[in-house]
């Protein structure tokens, strides 16, 4: 399987000062495609939007609050192109609310306490519609500003004049942002969706992989083991809310994306269908998973006799070989690569087939033995039912994936 070079292994400890930490990140940003640079050019891009906002407010309008214009354009600066566009838009449409409803409020009661009172009463409401998303507090925030500068203006007509300059300062901010955000280095993240798969992917490696050689032992598990094994497989949620997120993302940032065009133009197809078949797979996997630690921790439960047979210490060991085999094709499935994903398609399938022969191996010996597969106070029959649907669920996303991998090979170029 063709793979990246992997690290060489670490001979000294890594400084820890704060200079040290700060020259680390630096590094990271500079070689590698990951969260250290996508902050270095989301804090670029938002300083750029800003400046160029600025002067448009303050150098060429000469307006009365230019700093409404660059707090616009960094406001929208989000991580995917899509996402900005989407925020500018809830972002106009609740200032214009606010402003709009001061300025409704301020004509027909003026500029008073109780203006003020019914003013926040209604964009405190306003702001709840579902539409404006996590902007709705700025009709609010925008309402508050628009009854300052009302109070402030010395006539009615340029009370009006500020208020609308306000929202011309926004528009102005959120469209700076958004053509920035754009058409300087317009984030794609296809790469986060593979970053999420090698997270989740390499919890369930290590977990499995701390599972097996103690199923092989011949002194049978510890309660300590197996408790931590239990908590381990409990907290691999959050994991896979994680991933979930990163594949959204993923997504999300090819909408609108330029970027897009030139890597169809290479022969790459931007599709996350085989991905998120993987993290829902895996999502499914950490739930089996979870089960079958709770078995192994419930096996502690059995009386000594039956624990210390020769055939449940050979069901085990041919358990802890079963693990084994899953736990080499979640190593694979943190490797993935999509320069390289044919190959790795190929040998994911190989090794799905490889941990089905083992799975063979392990029920057909259970059946021919004396263990009490059909009891459910032993767990012998819930394990091997987990086995069968662990293998079950990496076999379709294997071959899920090699799939994907096959259409997008014969899709042609354009």
């Amino acid at each position: 399987m063709t793979q990246a070079a992997a690290s060489p292994p670490r001979t000294r400890v890594a400084a820890q000062g704060w200079s040290a930490r700060v020259g680390q990140w630096l590094r990271r940003a500079v070689r590698s495609d990951g969260p250290e640079r996508h902050t270095l050019a989301l804090i670029g891009k938002s300083t750029l939007a800003a400046g160029i906002s600025w002067v448009i407010a303050h150098d060429l309008m000469q307006a009365t609050s230019p700093a409404f214009a660059p707090f616009s354009a960094v406001l929208i600066m989000q991580v995917t192109v899509y996402r900005s566009v989407t925020q500018a838009l809830r972002y106009v449409g609740a200032v214009s609310v606010g402003v709009a409803l001061q300025a409704a409020l301020g004509l027909l009661a003026g500029p008073d306490l109780l203006t003020f009172v019914l003013m926040t009463l209604f964009a405190l409401a306003i702001g709840r519609w579902r539409p404006l998303g996590s902007q709705g507090s700025q009709v609010a925030t925008a309402a508050f500003f628009a009854f300052s500068t009302y109070v402030s203006a010395s006539s009615s007509d340029q009370a009006l004049t500020q208020l609308g300059q306000i929202i011309l300062l926004v528009f102005i901010g959120c469209g700076v942002g958004v053509l920035v955000n754009l058409l300087v280095l317009p984030p794609l993240r296809y790469r986060s969706a593979e970053y999420g798969i090698h997270t989740l992917a390499q919890s369930l490696c290590d977990l499995l992989s701390d599972i097996y050689p103690a199923l092989r032992q011949e002194e049978g598990l510890e309660k300590e083991h197996t408790a931590h094994w239990r908590q381990r497989a409990a907290s691999l949620g959050s994991m896979v809310t994680q991933a979930q997120t990163s594949m959204n993302t993923a997504r999300e940032s090819i909408y609108y994306n330029p970027r897009r065009l030139f890597r169809r133009k290479h022969g790459h197809h931007v599709t996350f269908d085989g991905y998120q078949a993987v993290v829902d797979a895996l999502e499914r996997v950490s739930y089996q998973v979870a089960s079958m630690t709770r078995s192994l921790d419930q096996e502690q439960n059995e009386d000594e006799d039956e624990r210390s047979g020769h055939e449940h210490r050979h069901f085990f060991h041919g358990y802890g070989d079963f693990l084994a085999s899953l736990a080499h094709i979640t190593g694979l499935f943190g490797e993935v690569d999509e320069d390289h994903l044919q190959a790795q398609a190929q040998q994911l399938c190989k090794s799905a087939g490889e941990a089905q022969e083992v799975h063979k191996r392990l029920t057909q010996c259970a059946q021919d033995s004396s263990l009490r597969l059909s009891d459910p106070s032993y767990p012998y029959g819930i394990l091997l039912a987990e086995a069968a649907r662990l293998m079950d669920e990496f076999q379709y996303t294997c071959d899920v994936l090699q799939h994907g991998v096959d259409h997008a090979t014969q899709r042609p170029s354009h």
